[in-house]
């Protein structure tokens, strides 16, 4: 007997509706943007969509249709989001690129996407100045401000954005496209071998960002004011210029400034509600606000995500500031987060010291996404919070193959569609997941695995001990020890053996590292991870150089 199929419309999920219902519903809501220029830039949702519009008439003169990646290397501001929008909203794909990757990373992500345009920020012109010539298929490159501030350029055919827009319709016959199009496009950091592409889908942007716009989520709401400290060149901005809008909240962009004064004042001034970063900022930020003795009131959540949370960050944030955090787990193939920690009824009736524990763990999986973990034979290992293995994902918004790189694919996706993350992780009866390493970065000494990232957020516990980072070191008995590598926060004096007494009541004894190492700067990756290759370039290379 056939199927039976429903009689409902099937209009297509295009992520223009999202800013077009923002504008209809909620046209006056503020998006606040500090400029690269300098003043503080205001309009709204309605006056959003319009110059969205003129700036999608833009594109189509510049001969850019369906299929074609129009690039961007910019801050979070308004300008920025004109893109996220016009680009996807006529069919083309916005490709955001990352300005912290080596210069000929991005001569290669350029090269490898054929972007025929790029956008980019007046902090970055010379940057793209220096690669230009090797970007083979850039027709044109756009400076992101007026002609005021329009700078003198070596970049071939440059164009200035303002004028570029100015005097052109404010309305725009948006095309029903397949919602399986291409609507976004993001490189991976490429911490080994070329960065890969992950290439969204509308479909697949829209089903994110009515996710996280759900209760047990961020809950976006009308009366809800968000700041994404995550870029919007990182994976979209975990999808906060989507999820608000659908929300109706008014949006804060913080540009260019992120340092912690700057950012607190941006907070603390249009009193925002939602914000969202790696723990590198919010560790500078804790710093800010002791020694300044200044309080955020109107936080109600604080998204930590890019790499995990140390228990101390948790617990500072939530005892000695009152502001409540949602910890989460993602990547770029995963469209930021598929994991958050808004703890269930259970958890979160459970005495502070417990509910902390879930909270330091990275959450439970959001709803359509599978989760799982494998041992190295390939079979399910169980919930029981104790068996680790590789994590494996998949659902409609998780990357189902690189764009263009048929080997990465192969490497990463198997045959039922599991995306291979390269975390190691365990899941618990109730769901949660603990991530444990990175494969790369777990630690083998004498037949026993640690966990770099137990020992790290163990010794962010220790007073003075501002960032902190674990790496492997050739031993000739154990075969590798941890190495404890340390940032003091500003004024602080540690003493080594303290620091590993301090350890040795909270890891296993084996786990203890027998050296500490003192830094004033630990190294990042272009997404705000410890770098750890970095380091063990830096502290472990041998006689010959060789890390």
């Amino acid at each position: 007997m056939p199927a039976l199929n429903g009689l409902m419309m099937e209009t297509p999920l295009l992520v223009i509706s999202l800013l077009e219902y923002a504008a209809r519903y909620h046209g006056d809501t503020e998006i606040v943007s500090r400029t690269i220029e300098g003043p503080i830039h205001r309009y709204d949702y309605a006056r959003c969509l319009k110059r969205t519009a003129q700036l999608a008439h833009a594109l189509r003169s510049l001969g850019i249709g369906q299929g074609d990646r129009v690039a961007t290397v910019a801050w979070n501001g308004y300008r920025h989001m004109e893109l996220y929008y016009a680009a996807p909203g006529i069919g083309a794909v916005c490709h955001t690129i990352n300005p912290r990757l080596h210069p000929d990373q991005i001569d290669y992500i350029v090269n490898h996407a054929e972007d025929r345009l790029l956008f980019v920020d007046l902090t970055f012109v010379p940057l793209i100045e220096r690669v230009a010539q090797r970007l083979k298929s850039v027709e044109h490159f756009v400076v992101m401000t007026d002609a005021a501030h329009m700078p003198k350029t070596v970049l071939p055919n440059a164009l200035c954005f303002e004028d570029l827009v100015a005097g052109r319709p404010e309305t725009y016959e948006w095309p029903e496209l397949d919602e399986r199009a291409a609507a976004l496009l993001c490189y991976t950091s490429g911490t080994t071998g070329n960065p890969k592409g992950v290439l969204y889908s509308h479909r697949s942007m829209m089903i994110y960002a009515m996710n996280i716009c759900l209760g047990k989520s961020f809950g976006y709401g009308p009366t809800d004011v968000v700041l994404p400290v995550v870029p919007m060149f990182h994976v979209n901005a975990w999808g906060i210029p989507f999820g608000a809008p659908l929300g109706g909240s008014k949006l804060v962009y913080p540009g260019a400034k992120l340092d912690a004064e700057n950012l607190f004042e941006l907070l603390d001034n249009e009193k925002v509600t939602v914000t969202a970063g790696v723990p590198t900022v919010w560790a500078a930020l804790i710093d800010y606000m002791r020694r300044t003795n200044r309080r955020l009131n109107s936080i109600r959540m604080l998204a930590i995500g890019g790499a995990a949370a140390s228990r101390a960050m948790v617990d500072t944030f939530e005892r000695e500031f009152g502001i409540h955090v949602v910890h989460g787990w993602g990547m770029t193939e995963t469209s930021a987060s598929a994991t958050d920690t808004r703890l269930a009824p259970q958890e979160a009736a459970l005495p502070y010291d417990d509910r902390l524990l879930f909270k330091t763990k990275q959450g439970r999986g959001r709803c359509f996404v599978d989760i799982k973990v494998i041992g190295e034979d390939g079979t399910e290992l169980p919930r029981d919070g104790k068996s680790a293995g590789e994590l494996c994902v998949r659902g409609p918004w998780i990357a189902r193959g690189y764009y263009n790189d048929e080997a990465a694919t192969r490497a990463a996706v198997d045959a039922e569609g599991w995306l291979h993350t390269g975390d190691v992780a365990t899941i618990d009866a109730r769901g949660y997941i603990q991530i444990v390493d990175r494969k790369k970065d777990m630690i083998k000494s004498g037949g026993e695995w640690i966990s770099s990232i137990d020992l790290e957020n163990a010794a962010c516990g220790f007073p003075g001990v501002a960032e902190a980072a674990v790496i492997a070191r050739p031993d000739p008995r154990w075969g590798e020890r941890p190495l404890l590598v340390v940032r003091p926060a500003q004024g602080a004096k540690i003493p080594p053996k303290e620091i590993l007494k301090y350890l040795a009541d909270r890891v296993a004894r084996y786990a203890v590292p027998d050296e500490v190492v003192f830094l004033d700067e630990i190294p990042h990756t272009a997404t705000g991870k410890i770098a750890k290759r970095v380091l063990r370039q830096q502290l472990i290379a041998d006689k010959k150089g060789a890390a």
